[in-house]
């Protein structure tokens, strides 16, 4: 079967969705951990702590799945938009298909390429997520808006109610660029980091195809690269989403901007503040990355014809 530049977006969004619902308690265990200062400094002392406010708020649909509706209707959309044109960039790059598997700089490229392209949808949804995460252990939250001149317009009220609720007041306050608060921070950390999952999900897959470590499709290599790949990743840049999850959270206007945000974060809490919910997130990363890669792959072999 011919290559198609739409089979990597269909592949993309299967592995994306199945992926997110996967590991998504881990995800908001890990939002609570980064945006409440209040919790044990310990990696372990703090995850349970979380994990039990979480659960004491809404068990697990409503505290551990908290605003899943928002990402798992886009979340299909984002990787989608990766994985195709990280696939398609590829391919431009690499025309010949028996060594695109292992050209790594190349991987590595289009691995950034499908990390610029889908910050588009990424940042308003990533916004909205960590909001409704961050607010699980407050009956009411203080909402605001930092101004140009620093002014902050303030209104308590009770959570939202969903992602919809927080949507629209954001929308009422800031309009359609407040969905893209922290976004400069949200490139720093995305861009680079795409380019690097990629690479190191290809090499890791590609050393256990060849040493026989594996089925005969590939499934466990393509499961374990992925998951390898996702945590290893997410342990670079943990700093910079910390300071994203704190700043986009911040509805009081605390933080001028995420540089300050990072600033008063170190002088309150110390440089392990910028590691904090790394454990849950290289957890989390396992079987959320595993499955996205391992269907993304296991997809395209399908949808291109590829037979054992």
């Amino acid at each position: 079967m011919a290559e198609r530049v739409i089979h990597n977006y269909i592949a993309g969004a299967l592995g994306g969705t199945i992926g997110l619902f996967a590991g998504y308690p881990l995800d908001t265990t890990k939002v609570q951990l980064q945006t409440c200062s209040k919790l044990s400094n310990s990696q372990i002392g703090g995850l349970i702590e979380a994990a039990r406010k979480i659960h004491n708020h809404g068990g697990w649909v409503r505290g551990f799945y908290r605003g899943l509706s928002w990402p798992m209707f886009s979340y299909g959309i984002t990787y989608s938009v990766f994985f195709g044109v990280q696939g398609n960039v590829l391919k431009r790059l690499e025309t010949n298909k028996d060594r695109r598997s292992d050209c790594y700089f190349k991987i590595f490229l289009s691995g950034c390429a499908g990390g610029a392209a889908q910050l588009i949808p990424v940042i308003p949804t990533d916004y909205i997520k960590v909001v409704l995460q961050s607010q699980i252990p407050n009956a009411t939250a203080e909402l605001g808006t930092a101004t140009a001149g620093g002014a902050v317009i303030a209104a308590k009220r009770t959570c939202f109610n969903g992602p919809l609720d927080c949507a629209w007041h954001v929308y009422k306050k800031e309009g359609l660029l407040g969905f893209y608060k922290g976004s400069h921070v949200v490139m720093c950390r995305d861009i680079p980091s795409y380019g690097m999952y990629s690479l190191t999900y290809q090499y890791l897959s590609n050393k256990l195809k060849e040493k026989g470590w594996t089925d005969s499709r590939g499934i466990m290599a393509d499961m374990i690269g992925g998951g390898c790949a996702g945590s290893f990743t997410w342990f670079l840049i943990m700093p910079f989403d910390v300071v994203k999850s704190r700043y986009q959270a911040d509805l009081k206007g605390e933080f001028r901007s995420p540089l300050d945000c990072a600033i008063k974060s170190y002088q309150r809490e110390g440089y392990r503040v910028f590691y904090r919910g790394v454990l849950v997130t290289c957890l989390r990363s396992l079987p959320v990355d595993a499955t996205a890669f391992m269907i993304y792959a296991q997809t395209m072999r399908y949808l291109e014809g590829v037979r054992d």
